[in-house]
């Protein structure tokens, strides 16, 4: 199947196009013939009819297109420099008012002038009106356009204009070969890619204005697909290279892990269980493992990746795990170090805020192999940090890594060999979301709680309330519990008027003389902040005030109330994760939301839905639906395009017919399988697929 045409887009905007459309095209990422063509409308304007003035003046607050002579046309000083041009029919006459105008266009607009112009119709003091319409100078009797027409996606100084001829241009040299087979189109009902597309950009007069604006027409649906299966068939295709790339076989479950499993004082929950033996199948393999574990809050993820840890000692090499801050690395390091190093594992700590000569000395045992786990922060992937035999690699909170950051780590095997790579996640990822966007991943969900964990209850409180809070937190503490009170910023910023964590602080240790309260944020050092965090652990600190470095990884089971100042301003999987540091004892656990009035309509949703359930896996599902999948997937997207058309909520039937056709593909033995594979990638990513391949 021949390659999809890929001549440079600048020769389609114009002949002898100047260098700077084709700079400014290049911004929008179309570099190429058939990136313009794929360059497809984000609405469309109906010119197609011209409408009675009268009639249009009649039906205000719809757009309409009407076409007139001016009868006038002035600069007016007052309320503001505007220029007020009256344009009439046979019928009745309307202002077309411009607030910004250049002195060509007053005379562009002289009186006797025809003009055509469209807007949605108001009603202004002087009668019916349209501010800054789009307009074009006619002559009487000009056709009209036989269909709708297309507006697209522009950058500063790209005109529709511009991109209308270049697409034009551009849909005259692409080779249009469909590169989705035809036993497939038949089976899908898919329409053929060429007058699919064409569709798009030039609808006809009769297409159903609905299913074009909603998405749903079938041209669209044949984008979406085309779309996912490139996507697919790349994430699909970058599995496929990972296993021909030779891993360390970590086969052996040994003395170590059986001395783990024996020394632990609870027993693994049947989730961990399952979860347990999926990992420990894949380590056996020579090529590398790539596993996402997502478990709600409190699911025990950690136990789990120490298991694997254990799995890569008991078979000779060593394991890293890297967390993305220091309070959370720290946290892990307390945690696995006090479950083995009584079993004789020797656990390195490494992060960037360590001593010179402790770095130095972490280092050196990393690098002989004397540290057989080595827990940190970032400061793991640099260049002075060698590993004497890495087997695996453990990521918590992998999304907030950058892919660059992970793929150092992933390098530092040895003998040519690439480490096994577990990576974490506490906010769970929609079905949809992972089929889509971790094809090339396999996934382990812990779908389970350990038991004798307490429901929490969630309660949105106004602010104005406060008082009632403080006095809530108080009488916690004289229970004997301990509380959160959350705040989402350092210092005050006038524009957000947010209470900040010190004043918070001050405040409660105003109002609660007979308590010890503490504060940590981020900018504190780490040797402050864990001084704190340790006296909360101890039950030392009644209350503690924090920004938001206590979202994960924190385990304080005596803490049961969890106070979240301008609950309004966090996302849905923050507010669950914070709410997840509650709830972790025997004692009823309650999360107070405190809120500024009035709520925005995403904000009432957010909080709406932190009421309604705890279910960490219906969260995503709803975080997905307000907010889309950009900031699920975090820094993981870097450099990868984002979907342009499909849409995650109502086209999962598509993504799922796509990854069967991707599958269907990859492991076809048909002699032309690869070739379709191959125009199908470049035709949707270009040059760009290696970015999705981390």
């Amino acid at each position: 199947m021949p390659a999809t045409n890929a001549k440079p887009a600048a020769k389609a905007a114009a002949k002898q196009a100047p260098k700077s459309i084709e700079s400014k095209l290049a911004k929008l990422g179309l570099r190429t013939d058939m990136d313009l063509v794929l360059h497809l409308p984000m609405r469309y304007e109906d010119e197609t009819q011209i409408v009675p003035i009268r009639e249009a003046s009649l039906r205000g607050g719809h757009v309409s297109q009407v076409e007139g002579v001016v009868t006038k046309n002035e600069i007016a000083y007052k309320p503001r420099r505007q220029l007020l041009v009256t344009i009439a029919d046979e019928t009745s006459d309307i202002q077309l008012r411009f607030m910004n105008f250049y002195g060509s266009q007053v005379k562009q607009l002289a009186e006797g002038t025809r003009v055509r112009a469209r807007s949605e119709v108001r009603h202004g003091f002087f009668g019916a009106e349209m501010v800054h319409p789009v307009y074009k100078i006619v002559n009487e009797g000009a056709p009209l356009p036989n269909a709708l027409t297309p507006v697209y996606p522009a950058g500063e100084g790209l005109s529709q204009t511009i991109l209308r001829r270049a697409i034009a241009d551009a849909m005259k040299r692409v080779d249009w070969t469909d590169t989705v087979p035809r036993a497939v189109r038949e089976k899908l009902n898919l329409a053929e890619f060429q007058p699919a597309v064409r569709l798009l950009h030039y609808p006809p007069p009769d297409v159903d204005e609905h299913a074009l604006t909603e998405r749903s027409h079938p041209a669209w649906t044949r984008v979406k697909f085309d779309e996912l299966l490139a996507q697919q068939l790349s994430l699909k295709r970058a599995q496929q290279a990972r296993r021909e790339k030779g891993a360390p076989v970590l086969g052996a479950v040994g003395a170590l892990s059986a001395s783990f499993l024996e020394a632990l004082p609870f027993k693994l929950t049947n989730a961990q269980q399952r979860v347990v033996e999926e990992i420990r199948r894949d380590l056996r393999e020579d090529y590398p493992m790539q596993r996402l574990l997502q478990g709600d809050v409190g699911s025990g993820k950690t136990v789990v990746a120490a298991l694997a840890a254990a799995q890569a000692i008991d078979s000779g090499y060593q394991a890293a795990l890297m967390a993305p801050t220091e309070i959370l690395a720290e946290q892990h390091f307390r945690k696995i170090a006090a479950w083995m190093e009584p079993l004789g594992v020797k656990v390195a700590w490494l992060t960037g805020s360590l001593k010179k000569k402790e770095k130095t000395a972490a280092s050196e045992m990393t690098e002989s192999g004397e540290a057989q786990l080595v827990i940190g922060t970032h400061a793991l992937i640099q260049d002075t940090v060698q590993f004497a035999k890495l087997g695996l690699v453990l990521v918590d909170e992998q999304h907030r890594f950058g892919v660059g950051q992970r793929l150092t780590l992933r390098n530092k095997g040895s003998d040519g060999l690439v480490p096994h790579q577990l990576m974490m996640s506490a906010t769970p990822i929609p079905r949809t979301l992972a089929m889509t966007y971790y094809a090339d991943l396999e996934v382990s969900v812990i779908d389970e709680l350990p038991p004798g964990r307490t429901p929490i209850v969630t309660r949105a409180i106004d602010q104005n309330r406060r008082d009632e809070v403080i006095e809530r937190v108080h009488a916690a503490a004289q229970e004997g519990r301990q509380a959160y009170w959350v705040c989402p910023l350092i210092e005050e910023s006038e524009a957000l008027q947010l209470q900040t964590a010190t004043e918070t602080y001050e405040t409660l240790a105003q109002a609660l003389p007979d308590l010890v309260v503490g504060l940590v944020h981020g900018r504190m050092k780490p040797a402050e902040k864990q001084v704190i965090m340790d006296a909360f652990s101890a039950g030392e600190v009644h209350v503690l005030v924090a920004t938001t470095v206590i979202e994960v990884g924190v385990d304080v089971p005596n803490a049961s109330l969890m106070v979240i100042e301008h609950a309004e301003r966090f996302g849905l999987s923050q507010l669950h994760q914070l709410r997840g540091r509650v709830g972790r004892g025997s004692a009823a656990s309650v999360c107070l939301l405190l809120y500024q009035s009035p709520l925005g309509p995403v904000a009432k949703q957010r909080l709406m839905t932190m009421r309604e359930t705890t279910d960490g896996f219906e969260i995503a599902r709803r975080d997905l639906e307000i907010r889309g999948p950009g900031e699920f997937l975090g820094a993981r997207q870097s450099g990868q395009a984002m979907l342009r058309f499909a849409n995650l909520e109502t086209d999962q039937w598509i993504v799922e017919q796509a990854r069967d056709v991707a599958a269907w593909l990859l492991e076809s033995d048909r002699p032309e399988a690869e070739a379709i594979v191959d125009a199908h990638l470049q035709r949707w990513l270009g040059g760009r697929e290696e970015f999705l391949k981390v």
